[in-house]
């Protein structure tokens, strides 16, 4: 049976209630990777309707309904990522595997919980920041650009896990279809938000090398968990560095 790959992307990166029935091919997991920016400005297209449903609304108030709406969208799916990636780059002691091996560990230490209320801290404060600057238009970017960031993963970077959901992806992808929806998605951005816009991206993609970086020094690859890690990070620093131009 063939399915939308959107419908695929929503599923897999949201916790509306959609539910296909079975387990996609690979092919099509592949081919979903190329929605993943669509299911982000749709994420953003929420949010932004959001902000204007809490005009008026006390200021730390309206920021925190946004950043509540924004972690509830994705399930918190990478922000587990995020605090699985953080435990595991101190526990992990630079090697390899013993990273690994943590990342596979449900359980959140210490580190995970500072890295959790340090982004979400920081993510709260660039969006009271946006709101009182009436900067919200970014609020359709960020969501996009972190979304297209996942892809642009996938394209440069090797899957280090063999087998399950992420491998499919790698495997699957049509590279030069994610090129061009990567394009797409940057000159969306800078269409829509003019100079915020190309400041935004220039942002993302400066994040996007040095992580990557990392993650190849540590891992020579990606995983699942690093993926929703850079996800978060990107968005955090995109957030932040808009709301101080």
């Amino acid at each position: 049976m063939n399915r939308l790959p959107f419908w695929i992307a929503l599923q897999f990166l949201s916790s509306l209630p959609i539910r296909l029935p079975g387990m996609p091919a690979p092919r099509e997991m592949g081919r979903s990777l190329l929605c993943y920016p669509l299911v982000g400005l749709l994420f953003g297209v929420v949010l932004y309707v959001l902000d204007g449903l809490l005009a008026g609304a006390p200021l730390l108030l309206h920021a925190a309904l946004l950043l509540t709406a924004w972690v509830l969208l994705s399930g918190g799916l990478h922000l587990d990522g995020l605090a699985d990636s953080a435990d595991a780059w101190l526990g992990g002691f630079g090697d390899r595997e013993r990273t690994l091996l943590i990342m596979k560990d449900p359980r959140s230490g210490p580190i995970a919980v500072v890295t959790l209320v340090l982004v979400l801290l920081l993510k709260f404060c660039a969006l009271l920041a946006l709101i009182e600057q009436r900067q919200t238009l970014v609020l359709l970017l960020v969501p996009l650009i972190g979304r297209s960031a996942l892809l642009g993963l996938f394209l440069t970077t090797p899957y280090v896990r063999a087998g399950g959901l992420g491998q499919a992806l790698a495997d699957h992808l049509p590279r030069r279809a994610g090129w061009y929806v990567l394009l797409a998605s940057a000159l969306f951005c800078g269409l829509l938000a003019g100079f915020k816009g190309a400041w935004a991206v220039l942002l993302a993609v400066l994040g996007f090398c040095w992580l990557r970086q990392l993650m190849m020094r540590r891992l020579g690859g990606t995983t699942g968990d690093t993926a929703g890690a850079l996800l978060e990070l990107l968005e955090v620093a995109v957030l932040v560095g808009l709301a101080l131009v």
